[in-house]
């Protein structure tokens, strides 16, 4: 039986760092689109998934509003009270699939891992909830680290391109492009994003 999944996910303004290549309004609709691909696997899954927004919106998947927007608060919150396993995944990761999902939830540790680039945690997989607490932002990666030490708790890191690649910088809009399979991507290719070599580079180019 596949976990509960917890999905963190701001709504309004989101993905600032994409600003450059994407207006506010389509920041917002690529950060839903991303977040549709991530319950797409979820349902692969059979998972029961949550969304832990910043504020509620329109959508018929269980919601949980964060408390003055404070992730950890909320989610430590939750945790003690979650009598099963259960995963907490980023909602900006559109390439995560099954395949490598079943890697976390498979695994032999009390818990398994997934670094994101610039030591933060892009997934966290847990048998037993209740004894973790999460702290993110800033260097989380090392923090969870310490935290499942401290707790006694057994750690499988896993290494991943799928849940490895979130979506946060223009960059990596080709991964999605080259990669991508869902709603994300088909939402890059109506804006005209298309892929481009120039160089012997290849980057991802917006024709007006």
């Amino acid at each position: 039986m596949c976990p509960h999944a917890l999905i963190p996910y701001k709504p309004r303004n989101p993905k600032t760092r994409l600003s450059e290549v994407l207006e506010p309004g389509e920041r917002e609709k690529l950060a839903a689109e991303m977040l549709e691909d991530v319950l797409c696997t979820m349902r692969e899954m059979c998972c029961m998934p949550v969304i832990v927004a910043t504020e509620l919106f329109d959508h018929e998947v269980t919601q949980i509003t964060v408390t003055d927007a404070d992730l950890n608060q909320t989610l430590n919150e939750i945790l003690p009270t979650t009598t099963r396993d259960c995963l907490i995944i980023m909602a900006d990761l559109p390439l995560a699939d099954e395949a490598s999902l079943k890697r976390l939830v498979t695994t032999g540790k009390d818990m398994a891992i997934v670094p994101g680039r610039g030591g933060g945690t892009n997934v966290i997989y847990l048998k037993e909830p209740w004894k973790f607490r999460v702290a993110y932002y800033g260097a989380s990666f090392l923090k969870h680290m310490k935290i499942a030490e401290e707790a006694g708790l057994s750690v499988e890191v896993i290494d991943s391109f799928r849940l490895h690649t979130d979506i946060d910088e223009p960059d990596d809009l080709v991964e999605l492009l080259i990669h991508g399979k869902g709603r994300s991507r088909a939402y890059l290719e109506e804006l005209g994003f298309t892929l481009s070599d120039e160089k012997g580079r290849v980057g991802a180019v917006r024709k007006r």
